[in-house]
C-alpha cells in the first residue's frame, strides 16, 4: 500500500550521501542492535529469498533474491499466478525433498476465504500450484497469513490467522501441523494459547527450548512479543505496545537469522506506505532503528525470507595480486592516488608508475578471514574513513582491521564482485565520480553496477 491507503483490516474495520568535507570525518558511532558483518567460507555465499505480492497486484507474486538481506533484486515477476482467486501474504520455504513451497492467502482482503493455497518449486522461479486446503474450523470466514514453521523435531507447520463469521476481524492464530511429507495431509487447527483473540500475522521462530511469537495486535496496530516452552502455548505476551521503536500500523513480521549471529525482523510499516527491517543481537531485547528496505519498500508487500547457503565461485582469492576494473567503465581501475583510492582510466599502456598504483595484494580480512583485505605496494590498506576508500598503515586496533575488511559479494556480471564492509554492512565500496566510496546500497540496478568490479591480471 502507499502513503495514502490504509491497511486491509483498516478498511475493513471503517468499510544519504555526505558532503565532501565530510570525508576525513570520524564517522558516524555504531548504532544500539548493530554489528559486523560475517563472511561465509570461501566457495560459499548466502542466498535470500523473498517471493512476495506487490501494491500493483495480488494475483501473482514475484521472487526477490539477495546475498545480505538487505539489497533484493528482481529474480522473476510474475513468477507464480494460482489458476483461480488470488495470492497473498505467501510464506516460503524449502523442504527435506530440496525443493520450495509456498503457502499463502488465497482471496483478496474483502472476500470471505477459508482455504490457504501450496504451490511448489525446484528453482525458486517456475511454481507448480499444488492445492488449496479448507481450514476446518466452524463457521470460518477467512484464514489469512499462514506462516511455515519447522520445529528442531522436523515437524512442518503452519501458522495461521483466522476469524469466525460471527466477527469476522478478530483473528485468532492457530497451528496446523503436516501428517505427511509430501505436505498434503494436516491435523485439525489448534489455537495458540495464550496469544488469543485479535492478534493476526503471527510468526514463530525457535531458539534452544524457547518458542518466540511476534504477533500483531490488531487493536494498538503494534507487533507484540511472546513466549513459550511448547509451540502450541500457552504462550506469555512480553512486550506490547511501541516496546521495540517499531512504532504503530506495522504488521507481517517474519525473522530471518543472520551470519553475524543476530536476527533481523522485516515488517510491512503500511501506515507509511514502506516496507521496513530491524536486527537484535541479544535475543530480541534490544532492536535497531527501523530503516526502509532499498529498493523493494513501497513495492513488495507482506512477506517472508528464506535464507541459503549455496556454492559459489571463488572470485577472490587470498594471497594473490590484482588490478580492480570497474564493471561499467572497463577502462577504468583502482588506483591509489595520493593515498585515496580512485578510479582512473588506465591500463597497460600506462606508466609503470599508475600501473603499479592500480596493483593490490589480495589478503585475508584482518577482521574476518572469510573476508577481504587489501595492500598496497608500500604495505598500506585499503580502509574507509569518513567512508571516503583511502589508504593507510595498519595501525593495529580492532577500529582499523574493520575499517580495512570487505564482504565479497556476487558482482553484476560473471567474474566481478561487490564489497561489502565488515563494520558497516549494507555499505558497498562503490564508484562515485570516479572516487570510491562505502555508500549505503539503495536497490538501484545502477548502484550494482557501480559496486561491482572484476579482479584481473596484475598490471604491474
Amino acid at each position: 500500500m502507499n502513503a495514502r491507503t490504509p491497511s486491509r483490516r483498516t478498511l475493513l474495520r471503517a468499510m544519504a550521501v555526505l558532503p565532501a568535507s565530510a570525508f576525513l570525518a570520524a564517522e558516524l558511532p555504531v548504532l544500539a542492535g548493530t554489528a559486523q558483518a560475517a563472511a561465509p567460507a570461501a566457495g560459499s555465499a548466502d542466498r535470500y529469498t523473498i517471493v512476495a505480492f506487490t501494491n500493483a497486484s495480488d494475483a501473482t507474486v514475484n521472487v526477490y533474491q539477495s546475498d545480505d538481506a538487505t539489497d533484493f533484486r528482481l529474480l522473476k515477476s510474475a513468477a507464480y499466478t494460482p489458476p483461480a482467486d488470488r495470492i497473498r501474504d505467501a510464506s516460503v520455504f524449502r523442504h527435506t525433498d530440496g525443493a520450495y513451497y509456498l503457502t499463502y492467502t488465497t482471496h483478496t482482503w474483502q472476500d470471505a476465504s477459508t482455504t490457504i493455497g501450496f504451490a511448489r518449486s525446484t528453482d525458486r522461479t517456475t511454481w507448480t500450484h499444488l492445492y488449496d486446503h479448507t481450514v476446518p474450523i466452524a463457521d470460518l470466514s477467512r484464514a489469512w497469513a499462514p506462516e511455515w514453521f519447522v520445529d528442531t523435531d522436523g515437524s512442518v507447520n503452519v501458522v495461521v490467522s483466522c476469524s469466525v463469521t460471527s466477527d469476522e476481524w478478530n483473528f485468532t492464530p492457530y497451528l496446523l501441523r503436516a501428517t505427511t511429507s509430501a505436505l498434503t495431509a494436516w491435523t485439525a487447527p489448534v489455537a495458540l494459547a495464550g496469544i488469543g483473540p485479535n492478534h493476526i500475522d503471527t510468526f514463530v521462530v525457535k531458539t534452544g527450548s524457547t518458542y518466540h511469537a511476534f504477533t500483531k495486535n490488531e487493536t494498538t496496530k503494534y507487533i507484540e512479543y511472546a513466549t513459550a516452552t511448547s509451540l502450541a502455548g500457552p504462550y506469555t505476551l512480553r512486550k506490547t505496545g511501541d516496546w521495540a521503536g517499531w512504532g504503530s500500523y506495522r504488521e507481517g513480521p517474519a525473522l530471518v537469522k543472520l551470519d553475524n549471529g543476530g536476527w533481523r525482523l522485516f515488517f510491512d510499516g503500511y501506515g507509511a506506505g514502506q516496507y521496513y527491517f530491524s536486527d537484535s543481537y541479544d535475543t530480541f531485547t534490544t532492536w535497531s532503528a527501523p530503516q526502509a528496505l532499498p529498493g523493494i519498500s513501497g513495492t513488495a508487500r507482506h512477506f517472508t525470507v528464506l535464507q541459503e547457503r549455496v556454492t559459489a565461485s571463488a572470485v577472490l582469492t587470498a594471497g594473490t595480486t590484482r588490478s580492480l576494473q570497474s564493471v561499467n567503465f572497463p577502462t577504468r581501475h583502482w588506483q591509489n592516488q595520493s593515498g585515496l583510492l580512485n578510479l582512473p582510466v588506465v591500463g597497460s599502456s600506462g606508466t609503470a608508475a599508475e600501473r603499479q598504483a592500480s596493483t593490490f595484494s589480495v589478503v585475508a580480512g584482518l577482521a574476518d578471514g572469510n573476508a577481504f583485505s587489501f595492500r598496497d605496494s608500500a604495505g598500506n590498506y585499503l580502509r574507509h574513513y569518513g567512508f571516503r576508500a583511502r589508504f593507510d598503515p595498519n595501525d593495529g586496533t580492532s577500529t582499523f582491521a574493520g575499517d580495512a575488511t570487505f564482504v565479497a559479494r556476487a558482482g553484476t556480471t560473471g567474474g566481478s564482485v561487490r564489497l561489502e564492509s565488515y563494520n558497516y554492512p549494507g555499505r558497498y565500496l562503490r564508484h562515485s565520480s570516479y572516487q570510491l566510496r562505502v555508500d549505503p546500497a539503495d536497490g538501484s540496478d545502477l548502484f550494482r553496477s557501480d559496486s561491482s568490479f572484476a579482479p584481473v591480471t596484475a598490471l604491474a
